[in-house]
């Protein structure tokens, strides 16, 4: 039977049956005592000394990210200093409150990659908290406050295991062994250093009733910050709303610290978990971009923090501000988060999977041709938050076979083609639908091409691949030797060129042919890696720096140079149809077949004359 409790907190508790599982019994918090009488009860609304010297509003939700901690320990996700050093200089232009740098007495360099962090990130002009993680143990505290010293506001977060499971089979101490640990290391740790975060390890496995006094010795012994981890992300959102509300109705005290929640997604429930955490009164959530951590992985920063921007109409009222309050909930520059995603992906070489909420490839785009058709008349009819929010350029109508005329067209216009008849607009839709049930996704090349193979246009053609051949191997310097004929000046030209990859070198050789400069390679991404086509769609999409080509894999070789994109003739055909006048180099060479030949997946004009090359190849780190 649920039972509705008297509470001011935003959604009413219920109390329910115990969850069992073996040797061990979950006890709702709720049982014990009824929750806080007001919404600010048991929540902390002064300003601390961080809060005061960057002028954040002590009222916010803060923003603890251990994507440098928790989220390094992601299988195969391991980062060297330096790297560590790039995420954080980008999670404190994105305005984390705290970075958990790392845990220093974990490894010589660890400790190195914290103090380094401590050092430069720690002293901005508007720094964030740097954190290290340390057992309660002397050893760990102390080797973690080394590390964290030089900060502007350092902070200590140390730990203990709570439940009857860790305590018996982990650390094989009872419950009062654990109890005097917390009061010893908390002690130490405070007289170290001001901000002390103390957590109980499976907290939301514990009993309540210890749980809440442990915590009580931790804010007795000086802690600042009570962190609740969700270690196995077991619990449910309700059972973690109710625990944050037994903890501010049961532990003295609890109105001078700031409650934190840390939690796990093995059951997929770790953001909607936090989200109702803060419901119950935790002002600060623990997380990592794009969800990475152990196992399952931690709840991502980014839904948090868009679920409390986007809904900020929702709450507001745990705040106790109104609906229409439009003050921020978090310190986060959201058009920072995709950037954020896109280094910690390439850092850690975990990519993002394409449905990803937020970050994802597939996040803004759309295929459905109704979604199209909405999005082009007012994208608030499928988005709830602009692309641009976030930091994607814009959102993206990926054309397939669910595409509609609308979207068509749309990118027609996109492409300059915005004098079709409706006549010629019919016919190249009918072959895009023909084409689309093909391929999965039809390009902006693909599109050009059907349009220019039902439209007449300049039919002269001046550049014709003849030949081309490509060497490479494991101890081979990757040569390229390619052929083209000049229609104009009745001239063949053979050049042979080397590279860094055999891709490099038949565009070094086609470039020495053409005599054509302003084409750089900026940008390329996996075969079949949906995720890695489009500036802006996914994460091999560029990050404001040239990338110079790699070594690619030795099936690349073994395509056929005159595999075009369907609706682009052969080169040595005659009467190759010229598109329109539109680009600089369209009026007198026949750029684009050549760059299709090479796979090329774009080619546009940025700037007055710039062209632009983008390859698909393996992606590259920074």
């Amino acid at each position: 039977m649920f039972v509705a409790l008297a509470t001011a907190a935003c959604v009413s508790a219920f109390q329910f049956q115990p969850t069992r599982v073996p040797h061990l019994r979950l006890v709702s918090a709720t049982k014990e005592a009824a929750a806080p009488a007001s919404v600010g009860e048991g929540i902390r609304t002064t300003p601390t000394k961080h809060d005061l010297a960057t002028g954040r509003d002590p009222a916010r939700v803060r923003v603890f990210d251990t994507t440098l901690r928790d989220g390094e320990q992601s299988p195969g996700c391991t980062m060297t200093a330096e790297e560590k050093m790039q995420v954080a200089r980008q999670l404190a232009r994105l305005g984390v409150d705290v970075i958990e740098a790392g845990f220093p007495f974990a490894s010589p360099g660890d400790f190195e990659a914290v103090q380094r962090i401590a050092a430069e990130v720690g002293n901005y002009e508007n720094p964030p908290i740097i954190c290290g993680l340390a057992r309660a143990t002397k050893s760990d505290i102390t080797t973690c406050y080394e590390a964290i010293k030089g900060a502007a506001f350092p902070r200590i977060h140390t730990f203990i295991a709570t439940s009857d499971l860790h305590m018996e089979a982990k650390l094989k101490k009872t419950r009062a062994q654990v109890l005097d640990i917390t009061t010893e290391m908390v002690t130490l740790a405070r007289s170290l250093c001001e901000d002390v975060e103390f957590s109980a390890e499976d907290a939301l496995r514990s009993d309540p009733k210890f749980l809440y006094q442990v915590y009580e010795r931790a804010i007795e012994a000086g802690a600042t910050t009570l962190n609740v981890p969700d270690t196995v992300g077991y619990t449910t959102p309700r059972e973690f709303k109710e625990l944050i509300e037994g903890l501010r109705a049961n532990v003295a005290g609890i109105e001078g610290v700031t409650i934190s929640v840390h939690g796990h997604d093995d059951l997929g429930m770790a953001v909607a978990n936090f989200m109702a955490a803060i419901e119950g009164g935790a002002r600060q959530v623990e997380c990592t971009i794009n969800g990475i951590g152990e196992r399952a992985g931690n709840a991502a920063l980014e839904e948090i923090v868009m679920a409390l921007h986007v809904r900020k109409s929702f709450y507001n009222r745990c705040f106790a501000r109104a609906p229409t309050d439009e003050r921020a909930l978090t310190n986060i520059v959201t058009t920072e988060i995709y950037k954020s995603s896109r280094l910690v992906s390439t850092m850690t070489g975990m990519m993002v999977q394409p449905n990803k909420a937020i970050v994802g490839a597939n996040a803004f785009a759309h295929e459905s041709g109704i979604h199209q058709d909405g999005v082009l008349k007012n994208r608030a009819t499928y988005e709830i938050m602009s692309a641009e929010l976030v930091g994607i350029a814009e959102n993206s109508l990926v054309l397939g076979k669910h595409s509609g005329r609308a979207a068509f067209r749309s990118r027609l216009v996109e492409l300059g083609y915005e004098g079709l008849s409706e006549e010629d607009l019919q016919r190249s839709f009918l072959r895009f639908k023909e084409l689309a049930d093909k391929k999965k996704e039809v390009s902006s090349y693909d599109i050009e091409s059907l349009v220019n193979d039902e439209i007449q246009f300049d039919t002269s053609v001046r550049f014709m691949l003849e030949d081309m051949q490509v060497v490479c191997g494991a101890s081979t310097v990757p040569t390229a030797t390619v052929t083209i004929a000049d229609t104009l000046s009745h001239t063949v030209t053979t050049r042979a060129a080397t590279g860094t990859g055999p891709v490099d070198a038949a565009f070094k050789a086609l470039m020495g042919i053409l005599g054509d400069d302003d084409i750089k390679l900026l940008e390329y991404g996996g075969l079949g890696d949906g995720g890695h086509r489009r500036v802006g769609g996914g994460h091999g999409a560029r990050a404001g720096r040239q990338h110079q080509p790699g070594l690619l894999r030795p099936q690349l070789q073994q395509r056929r140079a005159h595999r075009l994109h369907p609706g682009v003739p052969q080169c040595n055909q005659p009467g190759v149809r010229q598109p329109r006048d539109r680009r600089a180099h369209a009026s007198t060479k026949r750029k684009p077949a050549l760059v299709e030949i090479m796979e090329a997946s774009e080619l546009r004009e940025e700037g007055a004359a710039e062209r632009q090359l983008r390859l698909k190849s393996p992606p590259v780190t920074f």
